[in-house]
């Protein structure tokens, strides 16, 4: 079973997580829209990245786990927009590719890890406690959007007890 976690957004970052370990994390395929240099997902390239690392796997061997994000106060109009547009384009493409999708709030894993009220980083530390051999790929504060996909797989694969 192949579960492909994944924190949308233009700083997100997608894991591929198969039987308990993490296969690899990349980064939010991104391009740069317009005059004003905006960056935006690049559905091509998270469709291509999928791709690849689906192939092996039957269709209903693969579980796409995507964060349910929604407005947050304080937050700009455009930006709560450019977030919802990234959000659409995954749902688009595991759709068309016909994969089974979940969506899990961010409240529902966070507390699973005891991460409710903390920081953004807490997430980091706590996928390195859960995967040591994983933390030279964590080692920058930025990489807290990997460790958040990290364990939005972990939270499907240990909830879901998933049989083979």
């Amino acid at each position: 079973m192949l579960i492909i976690g994944i924190d949308p957004g233009i700083s997100g970052s997608v894991c591929f997580f198969q039987d308990g370990k993490i296969l690899q994390v990349i980064e939010m395929p991104t391009m740069i829209d317009g005059k004003k240099k905006k960056r935006q997902v690049n559905g091509s390239q998270i469709y291509n990245e999928i791709l690849k690392r689906i192939n092996e796997f039957e269709k209903q061997n693969v579980r796409v786990v995507i964060e349910q994000v929604s407005a947050m106060p304080g937050q700009g109009v455009t930006s709560m927009f450019n977030f919802g547009q990234s959000f659409g384009i995954l749902k688009g493409i595991c759709s068309a590719m016909q994969l089974p999708m979940y969506f899990v709030r961010p409240a529902k894993w966070k507390k699973h890890y005891n991460l409710i009220n903390s920081d953004k980083d807490a997430s980091r530390t706590r996928a390195i406690e859960i995967f040591p051999y994983f933390s030279s790929h964590l080692s920058k504060k930025k990489d807290s959007n990997k460790a958040d996909a990290i364990l939005i797989a972990n939270f499907y694969y240990e909830t879901y007890k998933i049989e083979d």
